[in-house]
């Protein structure tokens, strides 16, 4: 890694921006009992109630010995890496201060619109950023099947992508399950935008062949399930992951961060922390 980050040989530390919330929880567990990491900080909008709190372990309530904060820039000053999952005006800001202050970006923001993302590629260019749609080990084995399976069952095959989330979710699809719809369309090499079939409402007409559907679900506590079938006359096959908990998204962050440290500045998402073919 370049002598000018600030990355040394001790536990890395870790900063989360929106610690306080459902995921922000997940990962402070994660990276208090990580091993190799340590936890630098974590931050709220300067209106949370939250602002001033103390940082304790979301499960056994042990002390970080930390509060919780309002000035993000601070924090990617102050640390190695910092993880954001919040909402895309702040992750287009947080890149600017990971590519001020030569920080790893680990970004699992959702309802990023390409414009936002140029913000990413652009902090790309100084430090390494990690851009997902689901950081989840298992979610990113089912976009690689998805395009796989895209890729050998020809438009005979209708394809349909359900998803689940809790009630507090606020965009919808979900980034995965778009994510998903990204992989079936590179599998059969078509343009998504082109394909996509976000809204059935009334008299919609007979399904068009070669469409990839979405169908959205939302309620109670449901931390993510997300399934694509493949739907022939007299045939189905569908492949499908639920989440039972958002440690799995948290655990996926932190492999993603400990995996970043070692590379050049760059744009990189899951299949390249897992190694898993693009193509």
């Amino acid at each position: 890694m370049p002598e000018d980050y600030k990355v040394q040989n001790q536990a890395l530390k870790i900063g989360i921006v929106g610690c306080g919330g459902r995921m922000g929880q997940a990962l402070v567990g994660v990276v208090l009992d990580h091993p190799k990491a340590r936890l630098s900080g974590g931050t709220e909008q300067q209106d949370s109630l939250r602002v001033g709190q103390t940082i304790r372990h979301p499960v056994t309530g042990a002390d970080s010995g930390l509060v919780i904060g309002a000035n993000a820039e601070q924090l990617f000053e102050n640390s190695d890496i910092v993880i954001d999952f919040t909402c895309p005006t702040a992750t287009v800001m947080h890149s600017g201060f990971a590519a001020k202050h030569g920080t790893v970006h680990i970004a699992g923001t959702t309802g990023m619109t390409p414009e936002d993302e140029k913000a990413l590629h652009h902090a790309a260019k100084t430090v390494p950023v990690v851009y997902a749609a689901n950081f989840s080990l298992g979610v990113n084995l089912l976009f690689y099947l998805t395009r796989k399976a895209a890729s050998l069952l020809d438009d005979e095959y209708d394809i349909e992508i359900l998803e689940m989330h809790h009630r507090h979710k606020v965009d919808a699809p979900s980034g995965t399950a778009l994510g998903l719809g990204q992989q079936a369309a590179r599998g059969r090499g078509v343009d998504l935008g082109q394909v996509s079939d976000r809204v059935r409402d009334g008299i919609t007409g007979e399904r068009k062949r070669g469409d990839i559907g979405f169908a959205v679900l939302r309620g109670g506590n449901v931390a993510g399930e997300h399934s694509v079938s493949f739907n022939a006359p007299d045939e189905r096959i569908i492949l499908s992951h639920k989440a039972g908990d958002r440690a799995i998204f948290a655990r996926g962050a932190v492999k993603a961060a400990l995996w970043a440290v070692d590379r050049p500045a760059g744009l990189y998402d899951m299949f390249d922390v897992l190694g898993l073919p693009k193509e």
